[in-house]
């Protein structure tokens, strides 16, 4: 019973100093995911993207190119704790960006997130049949014209649980970025429990109110994703390959 009147008691308290907490939470975890979502739909999308054995040497080349460019910087944002990432970009940079420690964290989990994001994307592609780029082209449309209006739409929906989940866990890997000294929630609670002494009582709050964020979150995601999923069944293809049509009983 005085474990809860404690806990109580300090909410109570401090709750002005958690509000703040949760706020720079959701403003570092919701900037880095949709950031580093555009970031993956880049480097997914042309790591995706074929080349056509008539395109010009420089382009094949070009596409080379990133291809190592970009494994490069997958593996190893992949490959390393972001705690780590975040220490050596926040200092490296610190005296060329002179950026503040928000502007630092949101950069850090933009990039860390768009590796993951790069990945995701480029499965989304593959998920996609092969036929639809195959129909796009015989429509005419070019390869980067297929991926951007036919391909990346398909992706995206077929990728969207993923993509929710790499938002939710930013929400709670952003606890990690307190070691740049953000005021997120981690950072926070922290700052009470060294305060009050009150540790077991103050991180009890903190994972609860993770608990919620989360949870709130995979509620609205979930909800996003089956109304998606309502629409893209109510629509009709946006390209339809000779073989659907065949199977549907359309001529062509």
């Amino acid at each position: 019973m005085e474990f809860v009147n404690n806990v109580i008691a300090l909410f109570v308290r401090y709750w002005p100093s958690l509000l703040l907490g949760v706020q720079t939470t959701l403003i570092v975890a919701l900037s880095g995911t949709v950031i580093g979502l555009v970031i993956g739909l880049l480097i997914g999308g042309l790591r995706a993207l074929k080349v056509d054995h008539t395109a010009p040497i420089y382009v094949k080349i070009l596409k080379n190119i990133f291809q190592v460019l970009s494994s490069i910087y997958i593996g190893i944002f992949r490959g390393t704790p972001m705690m780590v990432q975040a220490v050596f970009i926040y200092y490296a940079l610190l005296n060329v960006i002179h950026w503040t420690n928000l502007q630092a964290a949101i950069f850090v989990i933009s990039i860390n997130t768009g590796a993951y994001m790069s990945e995701i994307v480029r499965s989304g592609i593959q998920s996609v049949d092969q036929g639809q780029m195959e129909a796009a082209r015989s429509l005419g449309l070019s390869n980067v014209q297929a991926m951007l209006h036919v391909i990346l739409p398909q992706a995206i929906r077929n990728a969207f649980p993923a993509i929710g989940n790499e938002f939710i866990v930013n929400i709670k890997d952003s606890s990690v970025l307190m070691i740049i000294s953000i005021t997120e929630l981690m950072f926070q609670a922290k700052s009470i429990a060294g305060t009050t002494y009150k540790f077991s009582e103050t991180y009890f709050i903190e994972a609860l109110i993770y608990l919620v964020l989360t949870t709130v979150t995979s509620i609205i995601l979930n909800a996003i994703e089956k109304k998606l999923n309502q629409t893209s069944s109510s629509l009709p293809q946006s390209v339809t390959t000779p073989e659907q049509m065949k199977f549907s009983g359309k001529e062509l």
